[in-house]
């Protein structure tokens, strides 16, 4: 029997085996448990999934750090504390922030750089990237055989972060201050965090529109901007 089992599984192909996983069952036996979904589901499906998790986990962390170095932000909502205003944002496909409008994406992040906004503009900026990721990952949080995306939404995705960059390093008030405290670079306190986890999301995006390109054998459109003066390129609106 066990010889059987042994052929048997060198002839299946790796992604079926995949599938399979062998777990302790009663008594202490082995038993190995199918998942029918990875019939469905290739090597890239699998790589997409996990850069668009590692994608999303990364601007919840880089929220994270900007509520920690921003509290009044957070407070602008009247909520009890940080790990609040980060769970609303875990919220972003069912909870729409009111005071941005019905604003999605770019025109939801660029109001967390305008000098009159009221609002939380942690909230604005990081709704706005999320919203961005998940339309260039067509609103999945899983991908099977016959799901596709398209390259120039992640590469143009990826740009937009860019500028999430810049502007945060650039955005000042009436009065010359940061509009959102990030990256430090004065005497020695140098800290990059925010430039690292941004780079970070930045190398999965045009990873990930590499492969896409590949895959559907098409051309990524090489986009020139200036980041001084650029708005968010679009990725929903895509055609």
């Amino acid at each position: 029997m066990r010889r059987r089992l042994i052929l048997a599984a060198a002839l299946l192909p790796w992604g079926l085996l995949g599938a399979c996983a062998t777990k302790p069952g009663p008594q202490g036996r082995s038993e190995t448990h199918f998942d029918p979904k990875y019939l469905v589901k290739t090597d890239i499906d699998r790589v997409v999934d996990t850069s668009r998790e590692q994608v999303m986990e990364g601007l919840l962390r880089i929220a994270d750090k900007l509520y920690r170095r921003n509290p009044r932000e957070w407070k602008k909502a009247g909520l009890a504390d940080r790990e609040a205003a980060l769970a609303r944002l875990g919220r972003y496909r069912d909870e729409a922030p009111p005071e941005l409008a019905g604003r999605r994406e770019g025109p939801a992040a660029l109001q967390a750089f305008s000098p009159d906004y009221a609002g939380d503009r942690i909230q604005a900026l990081l709704y706005g990237l999320l919203t961005m990721v998940d339309a260039a990952y067509e609103h999945k949080d899983e991908f099977f055989v016959l799901d596709s995306l398209d390259e120039q939404k992640l590469y143009n995705c990826a740009r937009n972060m860019e500028i999430a960059v810049w502007k945060l390093a650039a955005a000042r008030s009436d009065s010359g201050e940061p509009l959102l405290l990030a990256n430090e670079l004065d005497g020695g306190s140098r800290n990059l965090s925010f430039e690292r986890e941004f780079g970070r999301v930045i190398g999965l995006l045009d990873f990930m529109s590499k492969v896409v390109a590949d895959k559907n054998g098409r051309t990524i459109t090489r986009v020139t901007h200036s980041l001084a003066t650029s708005l968010f390129l679009p990725v929903g609106l895509l055609k």
